[in-house]
């Protein structure tokens, strides 16, 4: 009878106004979890699948009629195929720009080594219509085979590997993880120019650091705004890792494809340079001498001590007007044209400053071996005792001295 009864109430309750019974749902049980996003539901691209695996690429493309700072995109696609030619000492001697690579890498570690992963390739290159970036990313370690795989495939393409301390650090972290996936890279066929190396030679003298982010805003004019330091992008990655929480990897890509461009743009200022640098408007003195002092590396001495007088006249800080006035000097002395190197050898003797010694000196020497003129050198030579007194300056004065006695008596 009970269990009747109850019945009765249950059917009671359980059917709506107009006598239906009412359909049961199950609860949904609650997630307490944080709310989790995998990267290609967050950002445009694409899962891509390899005969290694797959991993997450992404696209972007900056077009041409856009600025980076001082920089026309556009200008890119018009740069000459022998722009690379003098600052890659000839290995590049004509190669058309579309035919570039610029990588950059962001890694999880700074160190190097076989524990070191890129988790982010970057390759941009140039088009008509821009400048597209392609970014490959592994989202997890097993994804490594999958990205290399298609960065091999993508560099295919081109035949020229630009990239900014890349040959010290970026391509023998990837040459190694090539290795460590059994595979063959793709970078041998490749010609590589770093540009940091000439971006040092050309800046160094004026800036106080040629780091790519310090080139980008004080050559290219470009302020970056909430951008990531380069040293705290590992630890945004291995937080993707533990959380999954993809939206920490945003301003990872961001970074990533503000380097690559930037990287692009200083590559249409830094081989003009070098390439014609007497037809370079150059602004800044410094600047001259960093590709003077090249020229004279590569033994265009003619062309460099043109170089070193025009740095001259746009204006030199003092310690490196000395220090180039003294390389002047030196250099028309080893080219025989010894009246030039005098014109300024007596110029530096006659201020205080880091190379006054060294001008008395070869003024000494000049008087003594040029002219005959001993009095004249044993003066200078005293001159210089005033300022340092060393045994070979006292040397040189008692043999003048010496020298001096021996023509007073034959007279």
């Amino acid at each position: 009878m009970l269990r009747r009864r109850i019945a009765r109430i249950d059917r009671k309750w359980t059917r709506d106004g107009v006598g239906s019974a009412v359909e049961h749902t199950p609860a949904r049980p609650r997630d307490l979890r944080p709310a989790r996003y995998f990267v290609e539901e967050l950002m445009s691209g694409q899962v891509v699948r390899t005969p290694c695996g797959e991993h997450f690429e992404t696209e972007k493309l900056f077009e041409r009629h856009r600025r980076h700072g001082s920089m026309d995109i556009s200008n890119l696609h018009d740069l000459p195929a022998d722009l690379l030619d003098s600052l890659s000492a000839g290995a590049i001697a004509s190669s058309h720009p579309t035919k570039w690579a610029f990588l950059d890498t962001e890694t999880t570690g700074l160190a190097g080594g076989t524990g070191t992963y890129a988790f982010l390739i970057g390759v941009g290159n140039i088009e008509p219509a821009g400048f597209p970036l392609r970014q490959f990313l592994m989202r997890d370690y097993g994804e490594e085979p999958s990205l290399l795989r298609r960065l091999s495939e993508h560099l295919a393409q081109f035949d020229v590997l630009i990239t900014y301390n890349g040959k010290t650090y970026d391509q023998p972290l990837l040459e190694t993880r090539f290795r460590m996936a059994r595979a063959r890279h793709p970078f041998e066929r490749m010609e590589h120019l770093d540009l940091l190396f000439g971006a040092r030679r050309l800046w160094k003298l004026r800036l106080e650091s040629c780091r790519l982010v310090e080139l980008e805003n004080q050559i290219l004019g470009v302020e970056r705004q909430g951008d990531l330091p380069g040293e705290i992008i590992p630890y945004y990655y291995f937080e993707y890792l533990r959380t999954q929480q993809a939206f920490k990897l945003v301003p990872v890509f961001h970074h990533n494809a503000i380097d690559i461009l930037s990287l692009a743009c200083l590559t249409a200022i830094v081989p003009f340079a070098f390439r014609a640098p007497e037809e370079t408007a150059f602004r800044h003195g410094a600047d001259m001498i960093g590709v003077a002092r090249w020229a004279c590396k590569a033994g265009r001495h003619e062309e460099a001590l043109r170089l070193l007088r025009r740095g001259v006249d746009l204006g030199l800080p003092d310690d490196l007007l000395f220090r180039t006035l003294w390389d002047i000097g030196v250099m028309e002395k080893r080219l025989g044209r010894l009246d030039a190197a005098l014109a300024v050898f007596t110029d530096l003797a006659a201020s205080r400053n880091a190379y006054r010694l060294r001008a008395i000196r070869e003024l000494a020497i000049y008087y003594e071996r040029r002219e005959r003129n001993y009095p004249k050198a044993l003066e200078t030579t005293r001159s210089a005792l005033a300022l340092e007194d060393s045994p070979e300056l006292r040397r040189r004065e008692q043999r003048l001295q010496e020298r001096v006695a021996r023509v007073k008596l034959s007279s």
